[in-house]
């Protein structure tokens, strides 16, 4: 068999199904579309679920695909071993109810020994052990010699997950030769040596299994069969493992023409090289497939992923950032297959650039406050309030926590951070919590036989209606009357319920004596269902009542302004930032628009008011606003643009502005761009590692914003006793010269009270065990005239040890400082700072020199500071 690249081998295995009847597919992205059951997708097979269970008709019964793939349960693994790794390709072809084991095997075994030439007396095959049908075909029609075959059993050979479809599974192994294994007289297929490598899995998915041990055939029995690209690559390249394949290894290249390590010249490197490597593959296609770094879920992933991957740069020497240049090469050499990449490669080296530089401002202090906790020697275990802080306030994942700390022997409190971290989230669901909706609607409330409601509220602003259910406190009742709050669900509603970012509309509902206020309307967990949240005024209302229902239109107009100034937005931002710009999510509501969106700095003020003018333009040139449903590709064609991770049906709706914006939406808009009035960006800031937000206003917004900021003008007249507004500035200036001059007035002031005190302290004070200790406790001084009187201490006194505490607003800080010839004798800052802040329910720690720490409790700051003498004298030497 000859040298084959990886992405000849590709090619050639898709080339070959495709002549036997199957559809080649593009790879799925790694982000699982409809399906809750999978973070990233982690085989060949699991995005075609509801194609082999019935649920969804596939395009062809028979289909190809290469599929990209991200698992990740044995990341710590990655690197160590030169076979782990995060991100892989599957092959493989699939037969829904069509060709079986007679055509899989056979076109298995031809493009190993026909396609790539592999000798077959170099390929043994195993099976279910009882799969004789399996055993048959292998030998009397595909033609393998039967002493290559081998059975084995369930936990092998057999594909079953709890109850549904499932089958016996046939291995193909190929042997890589004795001097790759073990040496055993009984080595064979199975053993867990390097000798034979299982290449290609082919599962006969014949059986529907019950979960309880009882197995019903199927009447369409499937084939679903996976083979690791990279894998094969190592055979057909006589390599040892998935970093010396071809396209693999130019990327590692490339890593170490940056760091300037080699790869095989020192263990420990080799493993930095093999992290780095895997992990940047990995978060190129992430990213590629709309993957953005976070605390949670997907972004969670890749920001370890890319934590994990700097953080092994740095052990090779390399602190600056670097991740995003190797991912040019990642880009190169996959290009072949996925040309997408290039189209995002923009894209993509910004959002790891912005990463690597994030984690690169943060990662320098967390390394600090570990390095004090690794000097401690009687630390064993780090404290899960620490872990939390480390997690928390610099950014370090638990996972690179534990790494850095268990090469040291230190344990970590795991299932306290788990629980200081739960609790955080809770704070933070209680914070964002609708109380009103919550209450009332509920995971129990069952309003499945409720029809589908139909809206009406994209051309009417008020309709007649028929009330479907009535829900109070999570529970369905038949009438409600004056003073309570329900939810009412009805036949058809102008009311538009909370979706893509825009609010809910409110109003009235009413009929008779009846009369309810509508504060909220939103959808239930299917969408079908409209939910109008209600206080009841006068009369009562019962399920079958006739009701009117009227929007609050001015309201529902300025909301429409704002969500057609958030599609002017985003085109005027591609225009002039650039097309890596997307949104990252919205919301729009009656009194402004905020707009989050892909970008990797911030905006200057000169884009800004290109923004807003390009904008503007567009709101003079009085352009129609149209709104259209059309099948899906017809919408890709004219370019509109789709929310990334928004689910879309065959039939969309697309809402244009001339040809300035073309975007997918279901959301209301005006008529005519004309209708916004006016725009006005009233801030630009960042809300997370390479997302910006723009909040913005239209209309009566615009107005409302310039007469309070008239007034502001007016107001900073009268303060600063200027009679024209237009010396505002001058008057700022000058006012603020003077508040300048007056701190350092102040600065030096305290420097001398601070130098006089320094004495007073120093003058209580003796020579014990050769070190002199000096304490004292101020208040109202800040942290920096606390270390400067430190650092003043030790340079006049080197047997010094110094320790100050100074109380602000009820918050403490203390400094501590060793002079020369006291570190000589044993005495720490860093230690001893921090077990005099602990006794004031705090913590702290820093240099042997010089050090800071915290507390809560100004009164305990006596005893904090009794115990110094105690905590220096056990340091002694």
């Amino acid at each position: 068999m000859e040298w084959t690249g990886l992405n000849e081998l590709r090619e050639k295995f898709l080339s070959f199904f495709e002549s036997k009847g199957c559809l080649r597919l593009p790879s799925f992205s790694l982000v699982p579309k409809d399906d809750n059951s999978l973070l990233l997708i982690n085989s060949g097979m699991a995005p075609m679920k509801k194609y082999f269970t019935g649920e969804v008709t596939p395009p062809r019964k028979r289909v190809t695909t290469c599929q990209k793939c991200i698992r990740t349960p044995d990341i710590e693994r990655v690197g160590i071993t030169a076979r782990h790794g995060t991100f892989f390709e599957m092959l493989g072809n699939f037969s829904f109810g069509d060709y079986f084991k007679h055509e899989a095997t056979a076109w298995a075994w031809e493009f190993f020994t026909k396609v790539l030439e592999m000798p077959a007396d170099k390929l043994y095959v195993s099976i279910y052990q009882d799969d004789d049908e399996a055993y048959k075909i292998w030998t009397e029609e595909v033609g393998v010699d039967p002493s290559h075959m081998v059975r084995l059993g369930k936990e092998d050979n057999f594909w079953e997950h709890g109850s549904g479809p499932c089958g016996p599974c046939s291995e193909i192994y190929f042997d890589r030769g004795p001097e790759k294994g073990c040496g055993k007289p009984d080595c064979h297929v199975g053993c867990e040596c390097d000798r034979y490598v299982e290449v290609w899995n082919l599962v006969f998915t014949q059986f529907e299994s019950d979960g309880k041990g009882n197995y019903t055939p199927l009447d369409h029995p499937n084939i679903d069969t996976g083979m690791g690209l990279e894998r094969l690559a190592c055979v057909m390249q006589g390599v040892d493992n998935l970093f010396l394949v071809d396209t693999i290894q130019n990327i590692m290249k490339k890593i170490s023409e940056i760091t300037g390590v080699e790869y095989g010249t020192d263990d420990k490197k080799d493993i930095s090289l093999r992290v780095i490597t895997d992990h940047i593959r990995s978060t190129t296609f992430m990213i590629g497939d709309g993957v953005l770094p976070s605390n949670e879920g997907k972004g969670y992933v890749l920001r370890r992923l890319l934590r994990r991957a700097a953080r092994h740069g740095r052990l090779l020497g390399y602190t600056e950032p670097f991740l995003y240049k190797v991912c040019d090469t990642v880009i190169k050499e996959n290009l072949t297959a996925y040309p997408e990449l290039k189209e995002k490669q923009e894209f993509i080296t910004k959002v790891i650039r912005v990463e690597e530089e994030s984690f690169a401002k943060t990662i320098d202090q967390g390394f600090k406050m570990l390095q004090n906790i690794i000097e401690d020697a009687d630390v064993k275990t780090l404290s899960g309030e620490d872990a939390f802080k480390l997690n928390d306030t610099y950014g370090f994942p638990i996972d690179l926590t534990r790494e850095i700390l268990e090469e040291k022997g230190i344990k970590v409190d795991v299932d306290r951070f788990r629980e200081l971290l739960k609790e955080q989230k809770k704070r933070s669901r209680d914070a964002r919590k609708n109380a009103g909706a919550d209450a009332w609607i509920s995971d129990s409330t069952d309003l499945s036989d409720v029809e589908k409601t139909e809206f009406v509220g994209y051309t009417d602003l008020e309709c007649k209606s028929k009330v479907l259910a009535i829900v109070k406190d999570g529970i369905r009742i038949e009438s409600a009357g004056e003073g309570e709050s329900v939810v009412l669900v009805l036949d058809k509603t102008p009311f538009y319920a909370e979706s893509g970012g825009q609010v809910g509309d409110t109003g009235v509902i009413e009929s008779g004596s009846f009369s309810a206020d509508v504060f909220d309307t939103t959808k239930d967990t299917s969408g079908k269902l409209f939910l109008h949240e209600c206080s009841i005024k006068s009369g009562s209302v019962n399920v079958g009542s006739e009701v009117n229902c009227v929007i609050d239109k001015e309201r529902r107009a300025d909301i429409t302004r704002n969500h057609t100034a958030a599609h002017l937005l985003q085109a005027a931002l591609r225009q002039v930032l650039g097309n890596h710009v997307q949104q990252a999510g919205q919301l729009v509501s009656d009194t402004t628009l905020r707009f989050d969106f892909t970008h990797f700095e911030a905006m200057t003020a000169k884009e800004l008011i290109e923004v807003e003018n390009l904008v503007n333009q567009k709101i003079f040139e009085a352009i129609e606003v149209n709104t259209r449903e059309m099948p899906i590709e017809e919408a890709k064609k004219l370019g509109a643009m789709a929310l990334f991770g928004e689910k879309y049906g065959d039939v969309v709706r697309v809402v244009s502005a001339g040809d300035f914006s073309v975007e997918f939406c279901g959301g209301t808009h005006v008529k005519n761009t004309s209708n916004l009035g006016l725009f006005k960006i009233r801030q630009e800031g960042s809300v997370a590692a390479g997302v910006r937000r723009i909040e913005a206003l239209t209309g009566y917004g615009v107005l409302n914003y310039i007469n309070k900021v008239n007034a502001a003008i007016v107001g900073a007249c009268t303060a600063l006793k200027i009679a024209n507004p237009k010396a505002v500035v001058e008057g700022a200036q000058k006012a603020s010269e003077i508040i300048k001059a007056q701190q350092k007035e102040i600065a030096e002031l305290n420097s001398k009270l601070a130098v006089n005190k320094l004495a007073e302290f120093f003058a209580n004070t003796e020579v014990e065990n050769g070190v002199r200790i000096v304490t004292g406790s101020l208040s109202d001084v800040n942290a920096d005239v606390l270390r400067s009187m430190c650092e003043r201490g030790k340079d006049k006194a080197p047997n010094a040890v110094i320790v100050l505490a100074a109380v602000n607003d009820n918050k403490v800080t203390f400094a501590a400082a060793c002079g020369k010839a006291a570190l000589e004798k044993g005495a720490n800052a860093g230690k001893i700072v921090k077990t005099v802040a602990q006794a004031a329910g705090g913590n702290g720690g820093g240099k042997p020199d010089l050090a800071m720490a915290g507390a809560k409790d100004p009164d305990k700051v006596e005893k904090a500071l009794s115990i110094v003498k105690d905590t220096v004298y056990s340091m002694l030497k």
